[in-house]
């Protein structure tokens, strides 16, 4: 979708630290998309609002990365991407900065949005960077590493979250993020060299893509799994704060246990096989497992610890996973699929998070984990029919 000038070589080293600043950026945006997740509790009560309408922090900055991802794409044209990740990155820092001095819930939900511009622009410039930064031989751990910064954020952002919001309240973990994002803006700048970019993606390219089986199966896995990730997960912390023996600390900990198992799961979902698929029918089994099991095990403090472990291991693996299937069915068009890829994933978050808001405030956050388990089964069903697909071609 996009063709790109490959810069003069350069040392290892600068490469590597290149990488690692990509990978810091990716996690910034990630974590702040997931922040609110651990401080529904603490949004709705300082603003006043429901524990269902506080989960609009989390819909709307998924639905605007969902329009973001290839419209920033589009409109980027040829700009360097160094200065555009650059710009997008100090654009993050200001939406947590306004969000953690915003008076009322429209002012936090209007620094929300600038969170999804920021988030469907890296995604989507993110991905294909690494062969742009070190040499053929490396390109593929870097991609992990920087994959890494999505997934490993996309499981502790919750707990670190909960955490700083637990300590000093939900608005400074709104600032620690502000603080964070400009790390990575002076690592970006300091770090990226100039990325050139030769021929701009197009509209038409779009379709072209969305053309192919394999491409389309990929998407509608990630939209069935991620969004029924996220109807369940975006509200586990009302569902915790019920269970006898769970105060505020041992939501933390629990949350943290979960974050540490997640990574444990992307790097296992990363390297235990070349084929990103095989991983991923674990993953969506599991999933549906585990939130099935869940209304189970409500009543004690110990089963919900273990099967929040296991959810973390199962769901630390989606984000490499789905990405490596995407990028290995379209290689010829790294940014043109990871921005699908991308829309996908938000409007899966959004989604999630929407339908899972209704269902709580219809209800209880104990009667929308059944609705997560549906649809990990349909994102299993999907993954299935991507190798029967692959297979017959």
């Amino acid at each position: 979708m996009t063709t790109i000038e490959h810069p003069p070589a350069r040392s290892r080293m600068s490469g590597r630290l290149a990488v690692v600043a990509v990978a810091v950026a990716t996690f910034s945006v990630v974590t702040t998309e997931m922040l609110p997740v651990g401080l529904l509790t603490g949004i709705g009560t300082g603003l006043e609002v429901s524990d269902g309408t506080a989960g609009l922090t989390m819909t709307v900055p998924g639905l605007v990365a969902a329009v973001a991802a290839p419209s920033v794409t589009l409109a980027l044209g040829r700009t360097d991407r160094r200065r555009a990740l650059v710009g997008l990155a100090g654009l993050l820092a200001a939406a947590n900065l306004l969000s953690a001095v915003a008076p009322s819930f429209p002012v936090l939900v209007a620094a929300r949005v600038l969170v999804g511009v920021c988030i469907g622009g890296v995604w989507a410039i993110a991905a294909g960077l690494a062969v742009r930064l070190v040499p053929a031989r490396s390109a593929g751990r870097a991609t992990m590493l920087i994959f890494s910064g999505i997934a490993v954020a996309s499981v502790l952002g919750v707990p670190v979250g909960t955490l700083a919001g637990d300590l000093w309240g939900w608005r400074a973990a709104f600032a620690v993020m502000g603080l964070v994002a400009l790390a990575a803006t002076g690592a970006l700048a300091a770090l990226l060299p100039p990325l050139p970019v030769e021929r701009a993606a197009r509209v038409s390219d779009v379709p072209g893509l969305l053309r192919a089986g394999r491409v389309r199966l990929g998407l509608l896995t990630v939209l069935l799994l991620v969004t029924g990730h996220f109807a369940a997960y975006t509200y586990v912390r009302p569902l915790l704060e019920r269970i006898p023996g769970f105060d505020a600390g041992a939501v933390s900990a629990t949350l943290l246990l979960y974050g540490v198992a997640g990574v444990a799961g992307n790097f296992l979902a990363g390297t235990l096989s070349r084929d990103p698929r095989r991983p991923l029918l674990v993953i969506c089994g599991s999933l549906a497992a585990v939130t099935a099991a869940m209304p189970l095990v409500a009543g004690g403090a110990a089963g919900a610890t273990v099967l929040l472990a296991l959810w973390g291991l199962a769901y630390g693996g989606v984000s490499v996973s789905t990405q490596k299937w995407l990028l290995t069915v379209a290689p010829h068009a790294p940014e043109g699929v990871s921005a699908l890829f991308v829309a996908a994933f938000n409007v899966a978050i959004s989604l999630g998070a929407l339908l899972g808001g209704r269902v709580v405030d219809a209800a209880s956050p104990l009667a929308v984990m059944p609705l997560g388990g549906l649809l990990a089964l349909g994102a299993l069903a999907a993954t299935a029919a991507g190798g029967r697909r692959r297979r017959r071609n």
